[in-house]
Parts: structure tokens; sequence; C-alpha cells
């Protein structure tokens, strides 16, 4: 028999996990009919080499996520450190999220943002319930990796960069 799990309060629980630091990614697809989605997400992970996979978490109440789902295939853009106002475009409720935005559709029809440090074009491999959120799980079709440029983290509510250098 197992015992009570302890209640944990949700701004405990934000406040110490915002100790953590994150990048900030940009999930793009697009529809069979033309249809463009994204979301910005601070929760993304490579998960395995052989095969390559890597995973991120949309909340269940996200009005974006279905719509990637349904298309099946989706483009990781990883954000540059000045690419802040792309982030809040994408996390934002904005009709056409990719309106401002330069991009391009991919040869695998994915919309790849213009300008970001890092993609990762997949295939959905499939998807998990947890909790609040899905765990979503992407073979990896072809990624690149363009600029030399720091990439935007997320911290304790807040945008930064991280800055090169020696430690001691």
């Amino acid at each position: 028999m197992s015992s009570p799990k302890p209640k944990i309060e949700a701004t405990d629980y934000r406040q110490v996990l915002g100790h953590y630091p994150t990048g900030v990614c940009v999930i793009t697809a697009r529809q069979d009919d033309g249809t463009q989605a994204g979301m910005a997400v601070s929760s993304f992970t490579s998960v395995s080499l052989d095969p390559p996979l890597v995973a991120f978490f949309p909340d269940k109440n996200s009005s974006s996520w279905p719509k990637i789902e349904k298309a099946g295939r989706f483009c990781v853009n990883i954000l540059a450190a000045d690419q802040e106002w792309i982030c809040r475009r994408f996390a934002s409720k904005a009709e056409d999220k990719f309106e401002g935005v330069p991009h391009h559709v991919s040869a695998h029809h994915v919309p790849v943002l213009d300008g970001v440090i890092a993609t990762i074009e997949c295939e959905i491999q499939s998807v998990i319930e947890a909790g609040d959120h899905y765990i979503v799980l992407g073979h990896v079709l072809a990624l690149n990796a363009d600029r030399a440029r720091p990439p935007l983290l997320f911290f304790q509510s807040g945008y930064g960069q991280f800055q090169t250098g020696s430690i001691g």
C-alpha cells in the first residue's frame, strides 16, 4: 500500500523550477491545406541518438497544439538571444502568428523561421499524456545550425542570454 502523496502548490512548483534555465523554441507546422500553426515552448529536449528523437511538452489547453498534431510534422526553431519578439509573437493569441515573421516552407513541408540559430524538422512519432501536458516525441528528419549567436534563455519568468567565458 502506498502512502498519500503530499500536495505541491502550483506557485511553489513554478517558483522552484524557475531556477532551472531553459532555451526557447518555436514549434511550427503546416497542415495539408496550407494552414500554419506555431507555439513558443521552453520545455524541449533531445531524447535519443539512435533513432534520432526529440521531445517537447505542449499544455493540454493549447489552441495551437491540435493544429500541429494534425499536421503530423513540425519544426523546432531554436531562437537567438535577440529574437524575444518572435517568442512573444508565437506565445500570443494572434490569429496569424506568422505575420511579419520571415519564414519559408522546407522540403519536409514545415514552416522554418528565417534567422533562427538552429532548426530541427521532425515527424510525430508518439504523443503521451502526462498530467496537464503531453509529451510529444518527434523523429528527426533534418537539422541545421546556421549561426554562432547565443540562444534566448528563459529563467525565473524572464528572458536573457548566456555569456561565454571562463569559470574561475
